[in-house]
């Protein structure tokens, strides 16, 4: 797998006496797509050929978004959000990506096409990695989707060598054991998932044992009202000089 670092470079500072103005949005990146990028950048990764695109397909993690030009051969690019994204409770978390970021994905798939580096004005195709659907009648790298709602189209005008040289330098080779990787990576989701039941069950038992315990104490409050006792000077005495508990 080839992986690459998205650290594009801040906004250029307005010039001396120039009011600040923020740089217009991109165009040709659909509404909606905004975030922050990491000290560290955004890690990108890219298959070396159909075989391992399958690979990746099947082995995606639920936080990646998958990029790939629109109707032509190229190779599959993937960024991976942060962990959990996908349970954020942001129904758009697939959108929280910078629009350099999304800029420098589109670039890296139009580099890594054969046909579309030649070309000018074409489509990118992203969508989370998990619309990504697959069906025995597909070719080896070839993909559909579960929902076409989710499914977005940037147009790249051109190739922007600053943006590809800029990734390529980050660029490195591991020979990773994909299904290894996310084997571990749902392990780890499982324990943490127990863990925070734990935890809930044990603050649920605690909560209902303090119920509990105020019910029982008003109870007894209740059974014991002061107010509603005979004290020993207030026993009513028959004729015959006898106490009457009647």
């Amino acid at each position: 797998v080839f992986y690459f670092t998205s650290l594009p470079p801040p906004d250029p500072e307005p010039a001396a006496g120039a009011k600040g103005k923020a740089p217009p949005p991109n165009p040709s990146i659909p509404p909606g797509f905004t975030g922050t990028i990491p000290e560290e950048g955004c890690l990108l990764y890219m298959g070396k050929d159909k075989f391992e695109n399958e690979i990746l397909i099947k082995n995606a993690w639920p936080e990646d978004v998958w990029f790939h030009v629109d109707k032509e051969s190229s190779a599959h690019v993937y960024i991976r959000l942060p962990r959990g994204s996908h349970k954020s409770g942001d129904p758009e978390w697939y959108k929280r990506i910078h629009p350099k970021v999304v800029e420098d994905c589109c670039q890296l798939v139009k580099a890594n096409s054969i046909k579309g580096n030649k070309l000018d004005n074409i489509s990118i195709v992203f969508t989370p990695a998990s619309n990504l659907k697959k069906t025995a009648s597909m070719e080896t790298g070839q993909v559909g989707y579960h929902n076409p709602n989710l499914i977005f189209k940037a147009k790249v005008e051109t190739r922007k060598n600053e943006i590809v040289n800029r990734l390529e330098k980050t660029r490195r080779w591991e020979d990773t054991d994909l299904e290894a990787e996310l084997m571990a990576r749902m392990r780890e989701d499982k324990a943490e998932a127990a863990a925070r039941a734990a935890v809930e069950r044990a603050e649920k038992e605690e909560q209902e044992a303090k119920w509990k315990e105020e019910k029982e104490a008003k109870s007894y409050d209740k059974l014991f009202d002061a107010t509603k006792m005979t004290t020993a000077g207030e026993l009513e005495v028959d004729s015959d000089g006898e106490v009457d508990f009647m």
